[in-house]
């Protein structure tokens, strides 16, 4: 099969999703093997910059200023905690920092100078530096680029078809067009999505068909589970299975054989043995 490919439909994902477990799985460390390191992980770490506030109303998000969660809002950290922490991750074994802040959009000035610097000072300690603030536009996405930036992050949550019952204060195409900006530079594009939500199986192969016809695909494709977080409207959403994850994450690596799939939340949750 050709693997390399941006034309996938969502019923020849469906198809692989579904595979009987071992051929899925086999298939999936066939692809792995040829295009990766199969004894190699790299260890990220996820820093919030910015916490809480957040004018957006995500469904799943805690960090929402409408849902009532026991979030608390502070400011943006200062520079030279952020170096402080990225150390600490560096000693432990991360080789990747990824900042994130609770914004809808950046708005240029001085918190995003302040952004700025945090990107040139993890870049000095010569780790991966990655961001997530939201939409950016074109000239921000340079200026991120030109301080040293590795990566943006930007998920598409979930399939088009989905995203209204997730989401109604930014559309679909937001996205989109912020992984576009990005692409103008030469920041590598890190978008994925969570599982879990209440949606179909279709509705993961949807999200995974927006992804994997992107030409080119993201370098680095995070796949969530839901953490369900008491005050949000996801609160009583029960956890999906082990097995669940598994498929999506197998079936991501089959249609984007090159990317690096990233396990992000929800990792907590699962043990060893599933």
């Amino acid at each position: 099969m050709n693997y390399m490919r941006h034309n996938w439909t969502r019923e020849e994902i469906l198809e692989i999703y579904n595979k009987p477990l071992m051929e899925l799985l086999y298939e999936a460390a066939t692809v792995h093997r040829e295009f990766h390191d199969p004894n190699t992980v790299q260890v990220s770490t996820l820093l919030s910059i910015k916490t809480g506030g957040c004018p957006e109303d995500c469904g799943y998000c805690p960090q929402a200023a409408r849902y009532h969660t026991d979030i608390e809002g502070n400011d943006l950290m200062r520079v030279s905690h952020v170096k402080a922490q990225a150390l600490r991750a560096k000693a432990a074994g991360s080789s990747r920092v990824c900042m994130g802040a609770a914004w809808r959009n950046v708005k240029d000035g001085e918190e995003f100078d302040q952004v700025l610097e945090m990107v040139r000072t993890i870049n000095k300690l010569d780790m991966e530096v990655c961001c997530t603030l939201g939409m950016i536009t074109e000239n921000q996405a340079q200026r991120l680029a030109e301080a040293g930036l590795y990566a943006y992050n930007h998920n598409l949550d979930t399939s088009e078809d989905y995203y209204k019952d997730v989401i109604s204060t930014r559309a679909f195409q937001d996205r989109l067009d912020t992984i576009g900006n990005v692409r103008k530079t030469n920041v590598t594009v890190c978008s994925g999505g969570i599982i879990g939500m209440g949606e179909k199986v279709e509705d993961r192969a949807g999200m995974l068909v927006a992804l994997a016809t992107l030409d080119p695909q993201p370098e680095s494709v995070p796949i969530n589970a839901l953490v369900a977080v008491e005050g949000t409207p996801m609160e009583d959403i029960e956890p999906i299975s082990i097995w669940e994850m598994v498929r999506m994450v197998a079936t991501t690596r089959i249609v984007m054989p090159q990317t690096q799939v990233r396990l992000s939340a929800g990792r907590t949750q699962m043990s060893r043995e599933g």
